[in-house]
């Protein structure tokens, strides 16, 4: 599947949440209330990993918390860019619950 046919595909689904190491797709403007993308900037060997703590984490256990939003996993914190947000939301991985 291509870059450009991932959007698409999202929009068609009932809101999913896209885990991808593709760089491409960690951009603010691919913010959309019907889907979450998340970029995982992490090693391949990590993916599941970091997958289960990003869906564990207390800002983003729903799919409420989740939807309209562009996310940076890395290995030090989450990135979040929120729907019609002006500036990026940065969390640590020890967040309070």
């Amino acid at each position: 599947m291509q870059d450009e046919e991932i959007i698409p595909l999202l929009l068609r689904q009932r809101r999913p949440t896209f885990f991808t190491r593709d760089e491409d797709f960690d951009d603010r403007r691919l913010c959309h209330a019907k889907y979450c993308v998340v970029y995982l900037d992490v090693d391949k060997y990590e993916v599941a990993t970091f997958v289960r703590r990003y869906l564990r984490h207390p800002a983003c256990r729903t799919q409420a918390q989740r939807m309209g939003t562009v996310v940076r996993v890395s290995s030090a914190r989450l990135v979040i860019w929120r729907l019609r947000a002006t500036d990026a939301e940065t969390l640590p991985w020890d967040l309070p619950e």
